[in-house]
Parts: C-alpha cells; structure tokens; sequence
C-alpha cells in the first residue's frame, strides 16, 4: 500500500516536529514518520514536575521560528528562563581571564532563552495535533529510492511512502544519510558531556557561567527558573566516569568549587544524579542528495561548549522552509536547485559553527602552560573590543555578522 504526500520527515525530535509544521502551516501535505510512537500528553498530577537534564539555549532566530509555528506561546513559561548575559572564565592562575556578554550590548530581551526538552516537545507534540496537513505514522524505514519524479520510502511492514521532498531529521546516526551514501567526517573528543541540576544558594541573576580548563573540560552552568541551575559538564573521559559515579551530594560540592564566590553553595535538584553522553564532532560531506534534505544532527554535530547544537538545527529548518516557498510554480519541493539554494545558505554558518567550536575545544584541551597564558590574555583581549564581541554575540544569536 503506498500514500503520498509532498513531504516525507523521517525523526521524531523537535527539529522534526518543527520542520512538519512549517511546511504544514505553508500548504504542503507531510507525513512525519516516528520511529516509536508519539508521546501522550503527561498526567495531571498535583505533584511538581521533575526538571529535565536535558535543556535548549534557544537564540532569538530559533525563537522567532518557533514563535511563527504557533509554539512558543505554548511552552510553560514558568519553566523558560532567559539568559540576560553570559560569563567565560579560564583557567591560568595567575591571570585567567574573562570575557563577558550581555543582552543589553547585544540589543535584544535576552540572550537566549533556556528551555527543556520536555517543554519544548508537549508544545510541538500539542501544535501537531492541530495541524490538518500532517499525518504522523509509526513505523521503521527499509528502504528508500530517490529519483526524478519524486521519493519512495519502504517501510519494514511493506508501506510506501512517496513524496516530492524526503527530510532527514533522524540524528547523529541517521537512517536517511546512510542511505543517500553521503560521507561523514567524524572525531570523538574523548570527553562526556555530564549533564545535573541544582539548586544555588545565591542567586543566578539569569547568568549563564563557564569555565575553561584544560586538566578538568569545561563546566557550564545555565539558569533555569528560581534559583536552580542546569549543570554541563564537558569532561575527559576518565573524570566523567568518576563524576558520573559520585553521588549527587558530591558532585554538588565539586561544582560548588567553582561557583562559589558567584552562585554560593550548590545542593542536588534531584536525588538521581547525573547522566552523561559521548561528545564527538560529525560533519557530512554534504546536507543534500537527489530529492533529500538533512536537518539537525542529521546534518551537523558540534561540540555543546556553546550550546548552539539545537539552535543549527531550527536554522536548518528556517531555511529549507525559505528554500521551498522561493521555488517558483515550475519546481516542486525536491527540485535540484531548490536543494541546492537551502544547502548553499547553510555552508557558511554550519562551516563557521563547526570551525568555532572545534578550534575552541582543542585550544582549551591543551595542558601547556605557555598555551594557557596566551589563551587566558586572549580571553582578556577580546572582552575589550566592542567590536569583536558584537560580532561573536550576533553569530551566537543566528545573525548574520
């Protein structure tokens, strides 16, 4: 049995769900295709929610698209915080640096907002189940073949899916670029992202902190609402197994060392401790095949030292959907040029994200100490310059510089 649809969108994550109701909202018929099943609304419960580990700096461009989807208004905004500025500290002892934004230098409400992934999701999940163009089906790909009419994905039940547009929005090991055959360029850093959350004794004043060292990673602590924060922590492989391994209590102490003089002493959110992944840098070869389009992780995956991983992927997202409403009534949605107008607007700012945020984890894992120094001044250097700093600022904020 085969149905057909203008967009095929193979993911279940936000930037999935995100691209469904673009195209949805711009016309075109979709069919999301779920891996698992899509997820029930969460219980009544007069019990408090628990906060996720896994949390989104959202930058005004990802903002902004979410907001045109109908879904930013729908987030709990008790649980959205904004980051109203950001500080870098490094690691020399002698002189170790500092460099400081603010939303007011860069002109905006905030510098980004801090959601959950729970949030983030019920509001898209929610939207969905209004969007009268876009059908979500659960099922597993086999197959798929790409031509010159349109796409076809086999499932493992038989279906048929064809379309004019097939989007990857699987993941770091995506399904979709595997079958397209595209090649990926890809390094593990030999760190896990250790991820917790806490409850600070002073208050963040919606500053997200971090802190570059090279024996320990970087430790990154962003605001979440009251005075709770949202603990990542870029650690070398052996230490993230001992932090992963420590109980919450200690872990608490061990970040506290760092935060004391700013957020006080930090106490465990949540008796489970923390939770780690791998970190490692993936870039395909290319974002676009015959009658195929990557998006998000699918299509890029950085180092989270700046926490701009999602924030590509709603990119992503805002430009295939320019890339396909800018066709013009002779080309359908999988045309070549229409392919390559979305992959030529990414290259730039993939390529410029990738080159940032690799340069900067190699840089800082570097334990000379003339290397620390010089790094540390440099820290030092760019905070002084208005003009380097609104630059890095409107990249960080999905500008254009």
């Amino acid at each position: 049995m085969q149905s057909n649809c203008d967009i095929c969108i193979i993911g279940n994550g936000a930037i999935g769900k995100a691209a469904a109701l673009g195209f949805a909202q711009a016309g075109a018929s979709v069919t999301l295709l779920d891996a698992i099943a899509a997820p029930t609304a969460p219980a009544t419960t007069t019990a408090p929610r628990q906060w996720d580990l896994r949390v989104y700096a959202i930058n005004p461009l990802a903002r902004a698209l979410l907001t045109r989807l109908r879904v930013w208004d729908a987030l709990d905004a008790s649980r959205v915080t904004p980051v109203d500025a950001m500080v870098v500290e490094g690691d020399a002892a002698a002189r170790p640096g500092r460099l400081e934004f603010d939303s007011y230098a860069a002109r905006s409400d905030a510098l980004a907002w801090i959601v959950e992934d729970s949030n983030l999701n019920h509001a898209l999940d929610s939207a969905l189940k209004f969007a009268v163009n876009v059908r979500r089906m659960q099922g597993t790909a086999s197959s798929m073949q790409s031509g010159q009419a349109d796409g076809v994905v086999t499932l493992a039940d038989g279906g048929r899916i064809a379309a004019e547009l097939i989007v990857g929005a699987d993941g770091a090991q995506s399904w979709v670029r595997a079958q397209t055959g595209i090649d990926i360029d890809y390094r593990p850093y030999g760190q896990r992202a250790v991820v917790a959350n806490f409850t600070c004794e002073k208050p963040h004043r919606g500053i997200a902190r971090q802190w570059f060292t090279a024996a320990e990673g970087i430790v990154a602590l962003l605001p979440l609402a009251g005075e709770r924060v949202s603990l990542v922590w870029s650690a070398p492989q052996a230490l993230a197994a001992v932090l992963l391994d420590t109980s919450a209590e200690a872990l608490a102490a061990r970040v506290s060392a760092y935060c004391q003089a700013s957020l006080g002493m930090l106490a465990p959110l949540e008796a489970s401790g923390a939770k780690g992944f791998a970190l490692a840098m993936l870039r395909p070869q290319a974002i676009t095949a015959p009658r195929v389009a990557l998006i998000g992780d699918a299509a890029h995956v950085i180092h989270p030292l700046a926490g701009q991983g999602m924030n590509l992927g709603f990119a992503d997202v805002d430009a295939l959907l320019q890339a396909v409403a800018g066709r013009g009534t002779q080309r359908d949605r999988g045309d070549a040029r229409v392919l390559a107008r979305y992959a030529r607007q990414r290259k730039e700012s993939i390529l410029l994200m990738h080159l940032a945020t690799d340069g900067l984890q190699r840089l800082f894992a570097a334990d000379i100490e003339p290397l620390r120094i010089a790094r540390n001044i440099g820290l030092d250097l760019v905070n002084r310059l208005p003009f380097l700093k609104r630059q890095l600022i409107t990249q960080a904020m999905g500008n254009k510089a």
